[in-house]
């Protein structure tokens, strides 16, 4: 078998890396700075994922076609620069297969990653892998359950067996659109989880707002065509649940910082901030009734205080449920 490329040395990409390396696939991950990537192989240790050792079928490269002959490449890049490095290198990845691992929706566009894989790399197909995962967890075994979106079944079928090792249970679906609002409306409904903990709202308000958001993600897959029932599943309710109720999630942090006032670092990547932009927009345009969504986006660009969003959304129309 031909090594597996990954497109990203960050937290997440390492620890498919690692997993994958552990059980007996040769691996390849792309830095796109060659310091960063020689720090790593110095220290045989992402320092964004501090105490995990790479094996040594791991290599480490910042050139591109290292991983251009790869017959599978996991794209591990944030959401809002996939674009960008599929316009730039897509065509030096020769791939049949590529397997997005981000979560979000492109602000500038408002599309999902299926979609910007199937502009920039036409010959390749396209699959999303998605669902309740730390990358810390992934990296030092700990079971973890992820759902692989692919509309080509015979593909899905080989990504499944390829990917899933003895610590990694993949689930398959052909429902991209699904898999993909999933795991990217998840992040926007962690931040405003993070905002009621944050506020002191308390944890029955928390269990109230996450309740909301999933019927929220469901009413907007649905008028994109996706499966509700998806949404049910580890890329929609198993990801909602595990990123609202834990500090190791960027996107719930952030929202605890927004909730509390203090300052969070701008280098940390949260893609639900993005996603509410996309997504509210999105929700305006085509009429699709968002509140949480909207109130996050309120927030985050500064149109909205914390105050102002909670009374909003306190306050909504009493409805059978």
């Amino acid at each position: 078998m031909s090594v597996i490329g990954i497109a990203g040395a960050g937290a997440f990409g390492t620890a498919m890396g690692v997993v994958l390396a552990e059980a007996g696939r040769d691996v390849a991950i792309w830095a796109h700075e060659e310091p960063f990537a020689e720090e790593i192989r110095q220290r045989n240790e992402n320092p964004r994922l501090p105490g995990v050792q790479l094996p040594p079928n791991v290599a480490i490269t910042s050139d591109i076609d290292a991983i251009g002959g790869s017959e599978l490449v996991l794209l591990a890049t944030p959401m809002q620069v996939l674009a960008s490095v599929l316009e730039t290198y897509g065509p030096r990845l020769r791939a049949r297969a590529m397997v997005a691992c981000c979560k979000g929706v492109d602000l500038a566009t408002g599309r999902g990653p299926v979609a910007i894989i199937a502009e920039n790399c036409p010959e390749t197909v396209p699959a999303v892998l998605t669902g309740p995962s730390f990358a810390a967890d992934i990296a030092r075994g700990l079971p973890t359950a992820l759902t692989l979106a692919c509309a080509d079944p015979a593909m899905g079928v080989s990504l499944q067996e390829r990917l899933s090792t003895p610590t990694l249970r993949l689930y398959r679906t052909t429902d991209t659109v699904g898999a993909e609002l999933g795991g990217a409306l998840k992040n926007v409904m962690a931040i405003a989880a993070g905002i009621v903990i944050g506020t002191g709202l308390g944890e029955s308000a928390r269990a109230a707002l996450i309740t909301r958001g999933f019927a929220e993600m469901q009413r907007f897959a649905r008028a994109y065509g996706a499966d509700p029932e998806t949404l049910a599943g580890l890329s929609g309710f198993g990801d909602l649940v595990l990123t609202c109720t834990s500090a190791q999630s960027r996107n719930f942090s952030f929202g605890v910082a927004l909730g509390k006032g203090q300052y969070f670092d701008p280098e940390v990547t949260v893609e639900g901030a993005a996603t509410a932009r996309a997504v509210a927009a999105i929700a305006t345009a085509r009429g699709i009734d968002m509140p949480v969504t909207h109130s996050v986006a309120h927030v985050i660009d500064g149109r909205r205080s914390i105050s102002e969003a909670v009374k909003i959304l306190l306050s909504r129309p009493l409805k059978e449920e």
